[in-house]
């Protein structure tokens, strides 16, 4: 059958992983490796990036608040606000991280981010049906 196009404002995830993370001044600090979605609404809640030794900060994953990146057409890439600092001093992660809701509340708070499930009605167009997804009850 083949692989969906993209166009206009969509993207394959498969070209996501890989595009470059730039600075504000437009200086090159890494790659998005690979993306965390909400099973429930779809929605991307983080982008795992490396560093590949920029800014001093070793090889390895590093979690970031999807909302904390801004895609640049000029630069072909994603441009981040987030210091050296803040990347050396977030708080570590494991893959059991993903199912601790502290773990996210601190790692939101250290980025200067409103956790995805604190965001109100009006968090923009769709923000319902986002929201339905992650206020969960009891037995799911």
């Amino acid at each position: 059958m083949g692989m969906a196009t993209q166009g206009g404002n969509l993207i394959s995830s498969e070209n996501v992983e890989g595009t470059a993370v730039y600075d504000p001044s437009g200086n090159k600090i890494g790659q998005i490796d690979h993306l965390m979605i909400d099973k429930v609404s779809g929605v991307i809640r983080y982008a795992i990036m490396t560093f590949g030794g920029f800014l001093g900060i070793g090889e390895g994953e590093h979690p970031l608040p999807w909302k904390a990146f801004k895609y640049d057409t000029n630069l072909g890439g994603y441009v981040t606000n987030v210091t050296a600092d803040q990347l050396k001093n977030a708080p570590e992660y494991d893959e059991t991280s993903w199912s601790n809701r502290d773990w996210e509340s601190r790692l939101h708070q250290h980025f200067g981010s409103t956790p995805y499930w604190e965001e109100g009605g009006a968090a923009g167009m769709g923000s319902t049906s986002q929201n339905r997804g992650t206020d969960q009850t009891a037995g799911f």
